[in-house]
């Protein structure tokens, strides 16, 4: 048997914690010495504390974890419990991650508001391309709107692609359409250019990104630094009398590996302002 410090020690919890455990009725001692107060435990009671820990990580006040225990929860059902909240967790983690990204993309293209752009804007002269694509729209051009939405867009594209008969004829190309008022949603897609005749696109829509004349520049790095770019490209559209018009993109050319070594070529369609 355990004292109740080595006890504590095994369930990783505190010694006033299973006081107040054991004061609740959660969790009582095997035996309390009449004499001296001090309380013992079994190696086979740590399998009750690890339930009571688990349901309180779960979220559960400790009243409602004695009502649970008195109904005598299975294992089977506190871990399926636990398997649900770390998916909850693991999908919070991944958005305060992009939270995270954003910020920090934010800070730099403050940073660099008043320094020379270290980057190449090239005009290019756009020809109209098949592609395969799925559609999806978000509330929003935000990074946190569109992240969680592009990202499974894109392996979803993947997927289907291998059950296609789609030829590939370049990479991956993330395009968007401006909402036509204010508060409309923004319509993204993820697309692939491709050769001959798709026959049997399963499920895959078959589209055309039409000519442009486009403003480029090459982004290297995170996908967080898009914006970045992207506002740079406005500002160069602005700076030489242009406005932005078409779809803006961006062309995936090099993402294996880390995502610091990404390499993603942004296109800003543009017309010439009516005099």
């Amino acid at each position: 048997m355990f004292t109740i410090g080595e006890f504590a020690r095994h369930g990783r919890v505190s010694v006033r914690m299973l006081r107040h455990y054991d004061a609740l009725g959660l969790l009582r001692p095997a035996e309390v010495d009449p004499c001296t107060g001090y309380r013992r435990y079994t190696a086979g009671q740590l399998a009750a504390l690890n339930r009571i820990v688990a349901l309180k990580d779960l979220g559960f006040g400790l009243s409602e974890v004695a009502a649970l225990l008195d109904e005598q929860i299975t294992p089977e059902q506190v871990r399926g419990m636990l398997t649900l909240r770390r998916a909850e967790l693991a999908e919070r983690v991944a958005a305060d991650r992009l939270r995270l990204a954003e910020v920090e993309a934010r800070l730099r293209t403050l940073e660099s508001e008043h320094a020379m752009p270290d980057t190449e804007i090239i005009v290019k002269d756009l020809p109209a391309t098949p592609v395969v694509r799925l559609t999806a729209t978000v509330e929003s051009f935000s990074p946190d709107a569109i992240s969680p939405v592009l990202r499974p867009l894109c392996a979803e594209l993947g997927q289907r692609l291998e059950g296609s008969d789609a030829t590939p004829a370049g990479p991956l190309v993330c395009y968007y359409e401006k909402p036509a008022g204010e508060d409309d949603p923004v319509v993204v897609h993820a697309a692939l250019p491709v050769s001959g005749t798709v026959t049997a696109p399963n499920g895959l829509e078959v589209a055309e990104l039409p000519a442009a004349r486009a403003a480029t520049l090459v982004h290297r790095g995170p996908a967080s630094g898009i914006l970045a770019g992207y506002q740079e490209l406005a500002r160069w559209t602005d700076e030489h009398g242009f406005r932005a018009d078409g779809f803006p993109c961006e062309v995936y050319l090099h993402t294996s590996g880390d995502e610091s070594e990404w390499v993603v070529e942004l296109r800003e369609p543009f017309v010439e302002q009516p005099r």
